[in-house]
């Protein structure tokens, strides 16, 4: 297993490379799995270290996408299960009100995004428990952007 780190638009993510099979890459990025599709599938000679930091550029295009950047999100899904809580609209979190693995009640408070210089309350939409966090403070999100997953 090789580990990175990347800092990407300020963000600090560590990167581990758990495992490349033909065309799909396993990686943890900070504490959530991922399987990320290679543009060009690594051959079966895949020990030696030259093929592993080209593994590592969809990697580090996975990482924004966990934490909500505003980019293309890539087809891979978080391994968390459940069901997901989406920005209303653009702006900036300024609050993360919740952690992994806490349980949550339908309309409890998850975070605070502020658009228009005006603070707007995320609420969870059920009851469970949450699985998985996609922001962190200071992110920007777009409209649509998956905050936390709750199961």
């Amino acid at each position: 297993m090789k580990e990175y780190k990347f800092k990407i638009n300020g963000n600090e993510y560590v990167v581990a490379v758990n495992g490349i099979e033909g065309g799909v890459a396993d990686v943890t990025v900070n504490g959530v799995g991922y399987s990320v599709e290679l543009e060009t599938p690594v051959a079966a000679a895949a020990a030696t270290p030259a093929p592993a930091p080209a593994a590592t550029a969809p990697a580090a295009a996975a990482a924004p996408a966990a934490a909500a950047a505003p980019a293309a999100k890539p087809a891979a899904k978080p391994a968390g299960a459940g069901k997901a809580v989406k920005s209303p609209l653009p702006g900036v979190i300024i609050e993360v009100s919740v952690k992994e693995g806490q349980a949550v009640k339908a309309g409890q408070k998850v975070a605070v995004i502020e658009a228009m210089k005006m603070e707007n309350e995320i609420s969870a939409e059920s009851d469970g428990t949450v699985t998985a966090i996609h922001v962190n403070k200071g992110d920007s999100v777009l409209e649509g952007a998956d905050i936390v997953t709750i199961a």
